[in-house]
């Protein structure tokens, strides 16, 4: 297309290993970067590419043997893109037939010998990733801008909502900023409502962000994006209070709602052995649904007779009692019955009934003991939750029977989804199973090799940024066509506001420099909020800064 700035020419390549660019003599390669978006131009489709990696060659090995010396420029500038050049190699996406409105298609060929090779323009990448402009506000959502570009790159909310998905990226990446993003678009748009597991109270009503040198910033959280939308549940009501929030609801776990799966989990963090664990079973067998207060109640005498009584090993059961009782004292965790009291886990799951997403913040208690407990112990019954609506639904096939699409928001989420815990956690059969319940996972982690390859194999859209450790890069890209040359963009991204987005929500992998967190998105969401609503649309950056105060 005449308005591509040409960079190159094809010259070798295959369908299976990508394709070889001669760079333009005119371009240096120092300003071609890896994960940069190109277009390959054809005979018949226009190939829509990703820059994997850079190679400088010469002509004739000669010529490296006696290179220019340091005052030769002439001869350095004559050699340039003859005796010397640089080749580029491509990795083809999507191929689209030379028809405007024509819709991308598989690769399934490649472009011939000297095809010109362009940089993609703004309508390229609407014409790939879809535009905010044209769908009705309530399909894709503005993630970042390709590498080098300014145009919006989209992800489809509607795919994106329908299967698991997965942020990953070392510490200090903005794995949360990202999160925090993607629950903007789909809470904005009405995509999905969301249960969030706040681990660290960052979704919330405010988070401090992230910036160069001594300077502290906080941002807008969640509920004061969405005001009533999002409901604040929280373990530490006192610790949400001190940093400026409200509570809606507030979080208690009784003992006899623990189930022995639940414990599984917590394996590693306790570091009890196999016997230990699976003796809960017997334990429940015995005493019913207060197994555990039991246990938490009994002395070393008691604990012989415990064992007598369910065939379990004392030593077992008086590892497990040791190291349980951590949880005692906690002013959220009870050992009396829970008969006769409210279930805040009952409104927790009417506010996502009634399309409020939830926030469960965990205060002072956010230690893996009690995330991965109280994590368990309310997907557990989510998930059953949701079963018991998808039998109903295909009852009566009523749309008013139709259950609310749910995202839940995980975070370490390698401590409940890693290879010898997956298949007994509710999260890891959410992972493989409750996509066609209308459940899907946001997992957001910093070691994706600590999660199992078959629940990797079931994410449908990534945002993975910076990684180090080849193990990692290696798990994020697990199930990912053409991984070989990603691995490469993968290495390559900035440790801050880059990452490499692909799957499901998006038509081919492209490295993006992320949206920012600031006052645009939030006129953004906030005018999609009232749209859907039927009210006045956006606020200005002002008027909303102004409602934020000191955020800013």
């Amino acid at each position: 297309m005449p308005d591509r700035t040409r960079i190159g020419v094809l010259t070798h390549g295959s369908l299976g290993k990508g394709v070889e660019m001669k760079l333009d003599p005119a371009r240096s390669v120092e300003t071609v970067k890896a994960g940069t978006f190109v277009v390959v131009e054809g005979e018949q489709y226009d190939f829509f590419s990703l820059i994997t990696d850079l190679q400088i060659d010469a002509a004739n090995e000669g010529i490296l043997l006696r290179p220019p010396g340091a005052d030769e420029d002439l001869l350095r500038r004559v050699l340039q893109g003859t005796g010397t050049y640089a080749t580029v190699s491509l990795r083809p996406q999507l191929m689209v037939p030379g028809g405007i409105d024509e819709s991308p298609l598989p690769v399934k060929t490649i472009p011939a010998h000297f095809s010109a090779v362009g940089e993609a323009s703004d309508d390229d990448v609407a014409r790939v990733f879809g535009s905010e402009a044209t769908d009705g506000g309530d399909r894709f959502f503005h993630v970042g801008t390709p590498i080098g570009m300014d145009a919006p790159v989209c992800i489809d909310l509607a795919r994106f909502v329908e299967r698991s998905n997965a942020v990953f990226g070392k510490t200090g990446t903005g794995k949360s900023f990202l999160t925090r993003l993607l629950l903007a678009g789909t809470i904005a748009t009405g995509r999905a409502v969301s249960l969030v597991f706040d681990m660290h109270n960052e979704y919330g009503d405010r988070a401090r962000q992230e910036t160069d040198g001594d300077a502290v910033a906080f941002v807008p959280g969640l509920r004061q994006l969405f005001g009533s939308k999002v409901q604040i549940v929280s373990l530490d009501p006192e610790s949400t209070r001190r940093r400026g929030g409200n509570t809606d609801i507030e979080l208690h776990l009784y003992a006899d709602q623990v189930e022995p799966e639940d414990v599984l989990p917590l394996r590693e963090t306790l570091n009890l052995n196999a016997t230990a664990t699976e003796s809960t079973y017997s334990l429940k067998k015995k005493y019913g649904r207060r197994w555990l207060a039991t246990l938490l109640a009994a002395d070393p005498a008691e604990i012989e007779e415990m064992a007598e009584a369910t065939g379990a090993h004392a030593g077992s059961l008086s590892a497990l009692r040791r190291k349980l009782d951590r949880l005692d004292g906690l002013p959220f965790f009870h050992t009396e019955p829970q008969a006769g009291k409210q279930d805040a886990v009952d409104e927790l799951f009417e506010a996502l009934d009634a399309g409020k997403s939830v926030v469960l913040e965990f205060g002072r208690y956010n230690s893996l003991l009690v995330y991965l407990l109280v994590a368990n112990v309310i997907t557990r019954r989510l998930r059953r939750r949701y079963e018991t609506k998808m039998e109903v639904y295909e009852r009566t096939q009523s749309e008013a029977d139709k259950p609310q699409q749910l995202l839940i928001t995980v975070e370490e989420a390698h401590n409940f989804l890693g290879p010898e815990t997956a298949r007994e956690t509710p999260f890891g059969k959410i992972a493989r199973e409750m996509r066609k319940f209308f459940v899907s996972l946001l997992i957001v982690d910093q070691r994706p090799s600590g999660i199992d390859e078959e629940v990797l194999s079931q994410i449908g859209t990534k945002l993975v940024a910076q990684l180090n450790d080849e193990k990692d890069i290696a798990a994020a890209l697990v199930g990912t066509p053409g991984a070989s040359g990603l691995r490469q963009i993968l290495a390559s991204l900035d440790s801050k506001q880059q990452a490499l987005l692909l799957g499901h929500a998006v038509p081919m992998p492209i490295t993006i420099r992320t949206r920012t967190y600031d006052a645009d998105l939030f006129d953004d969401v906030k005018a999609r909020v009232r749209e859907r609503a039927g009210g006045p649309v956006a606020e200005t950056a002002g008027a909303l800064q102004s409602e934020m105060g000191t955020l800013f």
